[in-house]
C-alpha cells in the first residue's frame, strides 16, 4: 500500500527501530525491494534519485514503484533522494512521490534553511513530508560529491536550530557516515548522535549506510536513527550476480535468465538490512 513516510518514521521513532530506505533504478530493483518487504512484513521507503529519474524517466519509474506498492499489503513510501533543487521536488510531487528530500547541505546554514523552507511550504500543502540534511556527508553518490576535506559533522545545537527554522520533518545527519563503500573501517560518532537526538524532536536519518558493520547499525538505531539509506550494497549485489551468471553462461542472451539471479541477490541484501534495522513484522 502506498503511504506517506511520516507515519512510518514516527512509529519507528516511538518503538525504537529503523525503516529501510532502498534506492531503485529499474523494475528489477523495485521487485527485489518490495518482495523483501512483503516477505518480512516490513515498511519500506523506495528511494529514487535525480540520476535514476534521468535514467529511467520521471514518467515511468515512479509509476512502476507506485503500481507495485499498491499490489503489496505492507506500507511503502516513494521518496525523492537528494533532491538537488526546488524545481526537482515540485516535479516529483506532481509525479506522485509521497516523501521528498531537499539536499541543500552544501550551502551555508541560512541558505540551507531558506531552501528547505520553500520545499516544506510546497510539500506540506499537498501532505508530503520533507527530509533535509545538515552537515556534509563524505563520499560520492549520483550528483552528490563531497571530499574528505569538505566533509563535516552535524553540530547538535545547529541541528536543533535548523529543524526549528526550516520546519523539516526528518533530518539527515553527518556522524562519520559516507556515501559509497568506505575506505577503511567506518567509525560513527555515537556520542554526537546521542546529543543530536537529545536536542532534535524529528526522526533522524543515516545516509551512506552501505558497508557499515551490523553492530554499528544496531547501535545507531538504539541511539535514535529511524531511517537508513541503502544503495551501494544493492548495486554491488546486482553487478556481482550478473557477472557470476554470465561467467558460467557466456552464451546466454535472455535478459530474464540473466537478471533473475540478480533480483534474488538484491532481495537477500534488503532482507538482511530489514532484519538488522529491527523492522521485521512492523508492517
Amino acid at each position: 500500500m502506498l503511504v506517506s513516510s511520516k507515519d512510518l518514521l514516527l512509529d519507528a521513532q516511538k518503538h525504537g527501530y529503523a525503516v529501510g530506505a532502498f534506492n531503485t533504478n529499474n523494475l528489477e530493483i523495485t521487485h527485489a525491494i518490495l518482495r523483501a518487504a512483503q516477505a518480512n512484513r516490513a515498511p519500506v521507503l523506495v528511494q529514487i534519485s535525480a540520476g535514476a529519474l534521468k535514467y529511467a524517466g520521471i514518467e515511468f519509474l515512479p509509476m512502476i514503484v507506485a503500481k507495485e506498492a499498491k499490489l503489496v499489503d505492507v506500507p511503502v513510501a516513494i521518496h525523492l533522494d537528494h533532491g538537488p533543487s526546488f524545481d526537482s521536488v515540485v516535479q516529483c510531487l506532481r509525479a506522485g512521490f509521497t516523501s521528498v528530500m531537499r539536499d541543500a547541505s552544501k550551502l551555508p546554514f541560512d541558505e540551507n534553511v531558506a531552501e528547505v523552507v520553500k520545499v516544506v511550504e510546497a510539500s506540506h500543502a499537498v501532505g508530503v513530508p520533507v527530509e533535509a540534511e545538515l552537515g556534509k556527508i563524505g563520499g560520492t553518490e549520483e550528483h552528490v560529491v563531497v571530499s574528505e576535506r569538505e566533509a563535516s559533522m552535524t553540530d547538535p545545537d545547529e541541528a536543533a536550530k535548523f529543524v526549528d527554522a526550516s520546519g523539516c520533518d526528518f533530518l539527515a545527519v553527518a556522524i562519520g557516515n559516507a556515501h559509497g563503500f568506505y575506505k577503511g573501517d567506518p567509525k560513527l560518532d555515537f556520542d554526537r548522535l546521542a546529543e543530536i537526538r537529545e536536542r532534535v524532536s524529528v526522526p533522524l536519518v543515516l545516509h551512506g549506510a552501505s558497508g557499515i558493520p551490523d553492530e554499528q547499525i544496531g547501535k545507531a538505531v538504539r541511539r535514535g536513527i529511524t531511517k537508513i539509506n541503502i544503495d551501494t550494497e544493492i548495486r554491488h549485489a546486482f553487478a556481482t550476480a550478473v557477472r557470476a551468471y554470465l561467467a558460467e553462461n557466456p552464451e546466454q542472451i535472455d535478459p530474464r535468465k540473466i537478471l533473475a539471479p540478480a533480483m534474488q541477490a538484491m532481495q537477500a541484501v534488503v532482507e538482511h538490512k530489514i532484519e538488522i534495522f529491527g523492522s521485521v513484522g512492523r508492517a
